[in-house]
């Protein structure tokens, strides 16, 4: 968890997207997520966790929906959104937290 506390604590925004590797909508998702961070560039992150191999994390933010999505910055979530989403819409999201 502590691994997990550094990297949130960025000034970049940092989108987390929890997902499961055997359910078929969360990898038809990873294309979206791909061009996301292809747009942001360096000016924030997207990271994938697989919530079967990241079950402490899962269960201590409370994902119970598969995908769950937040936004981190400065150490703070400032956004959360379980289901999928477009990725013009993340982009938006993300845009909206860089300095």
């Amino acid at each position: 968890m502590s691994k997990f506390g550094q990297l949130i604590d960025d000034k970049h925004p940092l989108l987390l997207v929890f997902f499961q590797e055997d359910l078929k909508p969360s990898d038809e998702f990873h294309p979206t997520l791909r061009d996301v961070a292809a747009a942001i560039g360096d000016q924030g992150k997207v990271i994938k966790i697989e919530t079967t191999k990241n079950t402490k994390l899962t269960d201590a933010l409370r994902v119970k929906a598969i995908p769950t999505l937040m936004i981190y910055k400065d150490g703070e979530m400032v956004w959360r959104q379980s289901g999928e989403q477009n990725a013009n819409t993340l982009i938006s999201m993300m845009n909206d937290y860089v300095d």
